[in-house]
């Protein structure tokens, strides 16, 4: 990774605009989402609406993958790949990730989407996905200057242990400073101390991006394509993802919902 990056309110102003644009897009999958729609259909989306917004998918080519978004389902945990053989079914629950390219900068975001709405899926589906949701903006809420990048991560940990869930947080896969760079400094763990980790300071951009499985902590990688990461013990796996910005004052979150907004954490 590079050096930390401080933005300047010019960089920040363009990082909003790439941000902007991965949301819209979020926002638009919970339309298209539904069972029997393929993984690739998803890409195919994405894809054309981040080209026809004059930007780039940051994940296609990027180290040799050949699409455009992550689709994670289920056991997944993260960095699945798109296929017009993997077809979503109705009580599924799937993460995906999108990185827009845009006047310099990307902006990277992901959130987990119900297949046949909430009602198709379990108890212990729609559990795991609020409670990882919930862990994102424990961590979230702590950013401020003059914290450590090690408060985001206990934080993610201690609400964790409150649940009183046997939940595993994923250690291998992080959050990362964004900008101008797909992945830069900071490295976001989501376990960790307080105070310890780098002092985050107004102008940082980073990623808040916890995976949370229903059993073990514990990965496993593909070997047939190298990419998709699967929980070890076979059980659900969710992952929420936002891009924020260290403020004079606190965070903002970049990449927004714009159709159902949160604003702070």
């Amino acid at each position: 990774m590079t050096r930390i990056q401080i933005k300047t309110a010019q960089e920040i102003a363009l990082m909003r605009e790439s941000c902007r644009l991965t949301s819209s897009i979020l926002d638009t999958l919970e339309e298209i989402i539904r069972p029997g729609i393929s993984t690739e259909d998803i890409n195919s989306f994405i894809h054309k609406a981040i080209t026809e917004a004059g930007a780039k998918p940051s994940t296609l080519g990027y180290k040799g993958f050949t699409k455009s978004c992550c689709t994670s389902i289920n056991d997944v945990i993260c960095h699945g790949v798109p296929s017009p053989y993997v077809l979503l079914s109705a009580g599924d629950i799937i993460n995906v990730d999108v990185t827009s390219y845009k006047g310099g900068f990307h902006g990277d975001a992901s959130r987990m989407y119900f297949v046949g709405g909430e009602a198709a899926c379990s108890a212990a589906a729609r559990e795991l996905v609020r409670i990882t949701e919930d862990a994102m903006y424990a961590g979230i809420k702590v950013v401020r200057p003059g914290a450590r990048v090690g408060d985001i991560g206990a934080a993610i940990q201690e609400f964790i242990k409150e649940t009183g869930r046997p939940y595993g947080i994923v250690r291998e896969y992080t959050g990362h400073g964004v900008g101008r760079e797909f992945h830069e400094a900071p490295q976001v763990v989501h376990v960790g101390k307080r105070g310890q980790g780098d002092v985050l300071k107004a102008g940082m951009t980073f990623t808040v991006e916890p995976m949370i499985n229903a059993g073990t902590h514990k990965t496993e990688l593909s070997k047939v394509d190298g990419w998709t990461v699967r929980t070890a013990d076979g059980k659900l796996s969710a992952q929420w993802e936002h891009t924020v910005l260290v403020t004079d004052t606190g965070v903002e979150l970049l990449t927004d919902s714009l159709k159902h907004p949160r604003v702070t954490a």
